[in-house]
């Protein structure tokens, strides 16, 4: 038989909902969660289609979070099965989407409407901030709705992020933050010419070369014991007519920075700077911050999940912060208690992703064990 959570993530994934389109699954979120009785106010910014809803006026008020849009399929006849027809195949549900995180966001309406028909007077408020705007540039999706919150007063105290947080099988890892992105583009000018005459031309990479070189190396932080030191990595650099007898006039150079909580934006910033002006170099830079980092150091949120998980299924997860971003990373500044816990991440943003079915109906019931520890 097809369980209720499975249903429902079936009717997900037959959406393509390729980032930022929704594709109507929003649509179907919020006629489940009208019938357990939640106010669904749908929130669309620019292109994108998010909605709140929320089921009662007191606190504490317990946020299910996620997003509807997914990643690009890819080369689809690399596809067992096309990746909008959701497959069953030895107990594994393949489909784009099953894992990152339509089989969350099933999960979480199933483990509402089983603590509901069960609670029906249950304490708090519980509530559901979607987007189909977190795969993509993030601007218009939870970012917006968090204003609109932050604007009205209404402050989430918990907050769980479906987002495939296990490595190797279910509940074995809880994402308790991540760590901050910032990007930059750096433009180098020279004076393009011929290569015969260089001393009629200066080559923006030759002089770019050593600062690029000192910034690699630099020890921007050494991290502690939730985050790993502070990362920068070059992702871009482009310079160059084509022509192989042309000095280049101008090097663009794309980075980024993964930094923990022991630095801030503004000293990245400033460091960076100070190594780039050392060197000499005339250069425009141009920054943009993707988030901040965050961390849910302790707290009932993450104690009830801890208690959850070891009672349901006998192990003690760990508590990371590895990975990219999620918009766990615009709900946190809030002051809300924030984890993530999710599917088995092995597959995400692949050919062929899959998640477990029985996984599905277990992180129902995590869910559900999480609400009964804070709820009740």
């Amino acid at each position: 038989m097809t369980s209720p959570t499975l249903a429902l993530t079936l009717d997900l994934l037959r959406q393509p909902s390729i980032t930022p389109l929704d594709a109507g699954c929003q649509t179907l979120m919020m006629q489940r969660l009208q019938g357990l009785g939640f106010v669904c106010e749908p929130m669309r910014f620019g292109l994108v289609d998010n909605f709140w809803a929320r089921r009662g006026t007191q606190g504490p008020l317990l946020v299910f979070a996620g997003h509807t849009d997914v990643v690009p399929p890819g080369p689809t006849e690399q596809w067992i099965t096309p990746p909008f027809e959701p497959a069953l195949e030895d107990g594994w549900l393949r489909a784009r989407g099953a894992a990152d995180m339509k089989g969350s966001l099933a999960a979480m309406i199933i483990a509402c409407e089983n603590f509901i028909h069960q609670h029906p007077q249950h304490a708090g408020s519980l509530a559901f901030l979607i987007t189909s705007d977190e795969e993509g540039v993030a601007t218009d999706g939870t970012r917006r709705v968090v204003d609109t919150l932050m604007a009205r007063q209404e402050i989430p105290d918990y907050c769980i992020v479906g987002e495939p947080s296990s490595h190797q099988r279910l509940g074995d890892t809880i994402k308790v933050g991540r760590r901050g992105s910032l990007n930059a583009v750096l433009c180098v000018h020279g004076k393009q010419g011929h290569v015969a005459y260089p001393q009629r031309a200066d080559n923006p990479l030759h002089r770019a070369l050593p600062a690029l070189t000192e910034l690699t190396q630099e020890v921007w932080d050494q991290g502690n014991a939730f985050f790993p030191a502070t990362s920068l990595q070059i992702s871009n650099i482009h310079a160059g007519t084509g022509a192989n007898n042309v000095i280049p006039g101008t090097l663009e150079v794309v980075f980024n920075f993964r930094f923990s909580t022991e630095v801030t934006e503004e000293q990245l910033r400033i460091r960076t700077i100070a190594i780039l002006d050392r060197h000499g170099l005339s250069y425009d830079l141009t920054w943009q911050l993707s988030g901040l980092p965050f961390l849910t150091r302790q707290g009932a949120l993450l104690e009830a999940a801890k208690s959850t998980i070891q009672e349901q299924l006998g192990i003690d997860t760990d508590c990371s912060t590895t990975g990219g971003t999620s918009d766990g990373r615009f709900i946190a500044p809030m002051g809300t208690q924030v984890i993530e816990l999710g599917p088995i991440n092995a597959t995400i943003h692949q050919i062929n992703e899959a998640v477990s079915v029985q996984d599905l109906d277990t992180l129902t019931s995590l869910y559900q064990g999480i609400l009964e520890r804070l709820m009740l």
